[in-house]
């Protein structure tokens, strides 16, 4: 741009401004009167806030099942942003909104018609503006509340923080006895599995089977040396409990096995 087109540029600005300048004058004065008199109507507001660090979490299940593939945690670290999201999604919670607004008794404190339309609407709007929940980029949660009065402003925020502990410990409780209920069914129904197959190993053990590999191996000897001899009393009688073996020794065999697996299952 030349400095001749600048100076009419400018020249053309100022003769602009003469021009209107009463209309110009009156919209700024009016603009300035207009933020004056909000400013006025708009109530100062004291901000508290509360600061929670979630802690880590382990499944309690695992815990009660005692799973040697599962990493353990530290549950004196602070948790991740799995614990922060349900943290935050805890202190959003109906439970903990409805409880607020009836200690603090909010419909009155915000000044709601009781009688009016939508009160829980504006009850909630009002709510949701001077109350949130938020994420901070060290994975804690800040409870922030704003409010004319700076001790409801403090007493609301740390009774928020108070009833979040209340409902986790609630909730950790009501899931806990859940798993402890499941586990306990699973350990009342391996005991009487083991005590059935016990009492079938005793049966089996009073045919004469007491250790199966060792008398098949005695027998087996014992029977041919009765052949050979050509004792056939001895034989026979031998040749019979070969055959109680040959019939009972792989259940034997079997219940063995998995009696020894499941007490080691009951003693985890």
């Amino acid at each position: 741009m030349s400095e001749q087109q600048y100076d009419i540029n400018s020249k053309g600005i100022l003769t602009f401004m003469r021009k209107w300048k009463n209309i110009l004058l009156t919209t700024c004065g009016f603009a300035l009167i207009t933020s004056l008199v909000f400013s006025f109507f708009i109530e100062d507001k004291y901000e508290s806030s509360v600061i929670l660090f979630p802690s880590t979490t382990s499944s309690i299940s695992r815990a009660l099942l005692n799973d040697k593939n599962y990493k353990e945690k530290d549950f004196l670290e602070f948790g991740e942003e799995e614990e922060a999201e349900q943290m935050i999604q805890i202190l959003k919670s109906d439970a903990i909104r409805q409880h607020i607004i009836t200690k603090f008794d909010l419909m009155n404190h915000y000044k709601i018609n009781q009688d009016g339309d939508y009160k829980l609407t504006k009850l909630n709007k009002e709510f949701d503006a001077n109350i949130d929940f938020y994420r901070t980029k060290f994975m804690s949660v800040k409870i922030e509340v704003l409010d004319k009065d700076p001790k409801y402003a403090a007493d609301i925020a740390n009774e928020i923080a108070l009833k979040y502990d209340q409902i986790k410990n609630q909730i950790l409780k009501k899931v806990a006895n859940q798993a402890f209920e499941i586990v306990e069914a699973e350990y009342n129904t391996l005991v009487s599995e083991i005590a059935l197959m016990e009492d079938t190993l005793n049966q089996i053990r009073a045919r004469g089977i007491q250790d199966y590999e060792t008398q098949v191996e005695v027998l087996s000897y014992q029977y041919g040396a009765a052949l050979v001899n050509n004792n056939t009393n001895a034989a026979n009688k031998l040749n019979s409990k070969l055959d109680t073996l040959s019939k009972y020794g792989g259940k034997y065999l079997s219940l063995v096995q998995q009696l020894e697996y499941e007490r080691e299952k009951l003693s985890d």
